[in-house]
């Protein structure tokens, strides 16, 4: 039998020496490596033969004790497991039926990783140095990107890190503009992720070195949340990981009481290590914004093009795709031009293909966030994701797929979500009386108006208000009345009251009796028609029932004889010295500043008596009224009127809309008086559109469909 059978040729030996040469020798000793207890050193004739100094021809420890690694060498700490080994189940034999050449070289590569590695390491020092002495990100960015190893970004990370931590305020602020800046270009989002997550799992160390850790890292990783380059997730999952006693730990919890539940904490969070001496990533994405916004009123790709080549981050254009995204998502009517801006960047090459994709790759990312300010975020991002894929300058495949939640699940977190936050609102409503701060509220927590939610605030609204005294109740039918839901929103708020009449009369012992009378309020309000009592009364099951009841009560109170007047009294005022007639005077005194206009008053005096009437919220109600005598008497006198409130931003889009869209509801009444009312309002429509008054995706009805001579 040849002397090397079982175990190294000579040219594995020879590799095995450089290999052992170019270990960091922290990572093993040259003691570990040397006795091992199969080692060619310490066996048999040549291979064995002893040469060079007394020293190191006798490394075996004289204790009794067993020297090997446990495990065979195959895992112990501190040492290279069975790729040191030299029998035949370390190194492939090309003698083995089941030799592959592939795998040989497979461990060829692996043995060479760790000096690469050192390599890295050394070089990411010297990159980062540069950059603290030069400020300068785009050549930063150019090295980064000739270092290679993407696998191995984590470490810069971590080392970007480590070394702000232990220097001033400005290159701090300086790391964490560069991270935001290469986030998912140069360094790929999961290696963002590991590198603070090493970050964490250091801080025992780090501590010795940088007294104050806890605090800077805490900060560090609350900067990365605030922009967008750290999921919130990133937290608990880092919690559970950790054990009890670490550093890591404290870091977390600095992180999520001190910087991240803080009034105002993005804005404190930025402005904590001052800026550095260059513009900030906040200052790009504020161009960004402010740009996207001027294109979507003026639709100029050119000047967008040139904003974009203004701001030199080629690297960066991906959060330019981002924030077009959103606000196409945002402002739907927009979509369409900026879909336009996308798909021209594209093929003339402003934006790259490499940023497009990563910009829809960050908001599928981001969805479950945004998903909480843009309800139905899910879909209207795949809506963009197809557009944009059929068009030919998205490529799909590229992208992660974006998981649609069961709509059943994603209605009833939104509903859950919805019923807390309405209860609030209203609760705030009855301290302060303040109509507009509840639209505003509204008109954030359900930017699409979606039907169900709204039909839900209409339930929590009358319901809380049951519970209280006759101030809250007038309050509420005020209110009622100064949101202008669309009245198959109330008519499914009111069912859902009827459907949890039973278990309310438990509570509150008249609440048939104040059922009826909201029920006669909003028809006198106008808020609802007295045919959609009969539409809430088919949903009522039983004579006996609380809702029959309900509704046969409110019926007979809107048959008494002056009804109106009455029903208007009946709550008192909302508590004031007034008795019910806030709203019916606030209508009176529109009509009749509108009859003064139209009888040749003047429009800065018109608009002064709109203002003073102190109620933007109840705008709507100026609109309705011009519009119906536009119509009637076929005098443009009024829509003046309109343009001039609507320049001045006295009326907005918002109240434009709601105005517009009360006429649209009480088409069928109008045009018994007016037989051209459905074409004329449709006429109206197109010309509020085109003098920018409402949104180009505004509906000619309510129920989306046009109206044509009074039939939608």
């Amino acid at each position: 039998m040849e002397l090397n059978d079982g175990f190294l040729s000579e040219e594995h030996q020879e590799l095995l020496k450089s290999v052992s040469e170019s270990v960091d020798p922290i990572a093993v000793s040259p003691l570990e490596v040397s006795t091992s207890p199969r080692s060619p050193k310490t066996h048999h004739g040549k291979q064995g033969s002893n040469k060079g100094s007394p020293a190191k021809d006798d490394r075996h420890s004289h204790s009794g004790r067993d020297g090997r690694p446990k495990k065979g060498g195959s895992g112990g700490k501190g040492t290279w497991g069975g790729l040191l080994d030299t029998g035949n189940d370390g190194i492939p034999d090309p003698n083995d039926p089941n030799y592959d050449s592939n795998e040989e070289n497979l461990q060829l590569n692996a043995s060479k990783s760790p000096g690469a590695f050192e390599d890295y390491k050394k070089k990411v020092t010297v990159v980062v140095e540069e950059y603290f002495a030069t400020d300068d990100v785009i050549s930063t960015a150019n090295e980064l990107r000739d270092l290679g190893s993407p696998g191995h970004a984590y470490y810069f990370v971590k080392k970007l890190v480590s070394m702000a931590m232990d220097r001033h305020d400005k290159e701090k602020e300086m790391a964490a503009v560069l991270l935001s800046t290469l986030y998912a270009d140069v360094i790929d989002p999961p290696q963002v992720y590991k590198g603070f997550s090493k970050l964490i799992e250091s801080a025992d160390d780090l501590v010795v070195d940088i007294p104050d850790t806890v605090d800077v890292l805490a900060l560090f990783i609350a900067r990365a949340v605030v922009d967008d380059i750290l999921p919130p997730a990133f937290l608990t999952k880092q919690m559970m990981s950790l054990s009890k006693d670490s550093k890591g730990i404290e870091v977390i919890k600095r992180t999520e009481k001190g910087y991240l539940s803080a009034p105002l904490h993005a804005e404190i969070i930025e402005r904590k290590w001052g800026g550095s001496k260059n513009r900030t990533v906040e200052d790009v994405k504020a161009k960004i914004t402010n740009f996207l916004i001027e294109y979507v009123v003026s639709g100029d790709k050119k000047e967008a093009f040139l904003c974009i080549k203004d701001l030199k981050v080629p690297f960066f254009h991906h959060e330019i795709v981002k924030r077009a995204l959103v606000l196409a998502m945002e402002r739907r009517a927009a979509e369409g031009r900026i879909l336009d801006l996308l798909k021209e960047a594209a093929e003339e090459g402003v934006i790259n293909s490499s940023q497009i994709s990563k910009g829809f790759g960050r908001l599928i990312d981001t969805i479950d966030d945004l998903s909480l300010d843009i309800l139905s975020a899910r879909n209207l991002l795949q809506s963009l994701i197809s557009k944009a894929a059929s068009e030919g300058w998205l490529c799909a495949s590229s992208l992660k797929p974006l998981s649609i939640q069961p709509a059943k699940q994603l209605e009833d977190n939104m509903a859950r979500h919805f019923k807390m936050k309405a209860m609030s609102i209203v609760r705030e409503y009855f301290l302060t009386r303040d109509v507009f701060e509840v639209i505003s509220s509204l008109e954030s927590e359900n930017s699409d108006s979606t039907p169900g939610l709204n039909a839900i605030f209409v339930k929590k609204l009358i319901t809380l208000a049951m519970d209280r005294k006759n101030r809250e109740k007038e309050m509420a039918s005020v209110l009622l009345t100064a949101l202008c839901f669309p009245a198959d929103d109330v008519v499914n708020g009111f069912i859902m009251l009827i459907e949890s009449g039973e278990d309310s009369a438990l509570d509150i012992p008249v609440f048939v009796e104040d059922l009826a009378m909201f029920l006669a309020r909003a028809v006198v309000d106008e808020v609802l028609a007295p045919l959609h009592l009969e539409e809430i009364g088919s949903q009522c099951i039983g004579q006996d029932s609380v809702g029959t009841k309900a509704l046969q009560m409110a019926q007979s109170l809107l048959r008494a004889p002056l009804s109106g007047e009455r029903i208007l009294r009946c709550w008192g005022g909302g508590g004031s010295s007034r008795s019910g007639w806030e709203i019916e005077d606030i209508k009176d005194k529109i009509g009749k500043l509108l009859e003064e206009y139209d009888s040749g008053g003047d429009a800065w005096e018109a608009c002064r008596c709109i203002k003073e009437l102190g109620m933007p919220f109840f705008h709507h109600e100026v609109v309705k009224k011009a519009l119906v005598t536009v119509m009637e008497k076929k005098n443009e006198r009024l829509w003046g009127l309109l343009g001039e409130c609507f320049n001045v931003g006295l009326i907005t889009t918002n109240q434009m809309a709601k105005g517009f869209g009360r006429v649209a509801d009480s088409m069928d009444d109008l045009s018994l008086d007016i037989p051209d009312a459905g074409a004329q309002y449709a006429r109206y429509v197109e010309r509020a559109k085109t003098e920018g008054w409402l949104d180009s995706s505004f509906p000619y009805g309510r129920s989306g469909h046009a109206v044509e001579n009074g039939i939608y």
